[in-house]
């Protein structure tokens, strides 16, 4: 396991916030997984997940008592992104600003590298 500051990936002060209280819900939690996977209209989604442990080859990105953890496949291409919280009328969930992402699909949750 890798443990860096938040030069990776950002995280923002909404995102932060929601990920604590998120991770007070949740037994046993030690961070959020966040990772692509091949899918999605433009060949690579992304998802997440709350972990209770951390893999041997994993990135975890820490910013206070938050922990983003990532594989070792999936930290390459989530490298300079920005992890955020958005509320609005249209709804609300995690957003991630991906500046590898040539392409994105209007819900922003599928890419191309």
């Amino acid at each position: 396991m890798v443990t860096m500051g938040e030069e990776m990936i950002t995280i923002t002060q909404k995102a932060e916030e929601k990920i604590k209280e998120l991770m007070t819900e949740e037994k046993d939690v030690v961070g959020l997984r966040i990772y692509v996977r091949g899918g999605g209209c433009h060949g690579y989604q992304y998802g997440m997940s709350f972990e209770s442990k951390t893999g041997d080859d994993d990135t975890v990105i820490e910013k206070g008592v938050v922990k983003v953890i990532m594989d070792s496949q999936s930290a390459p291409l989530l490298n300079g992104a920005e992890v955020d919280y958005v509320d609005s009328v249209q709804g609300s969930g995690f957003s991630i600003k991906n500046p590898q992402a040539k392409t994105t699909c209007g819900c922003g949750s599928s890419f191309s590298a």
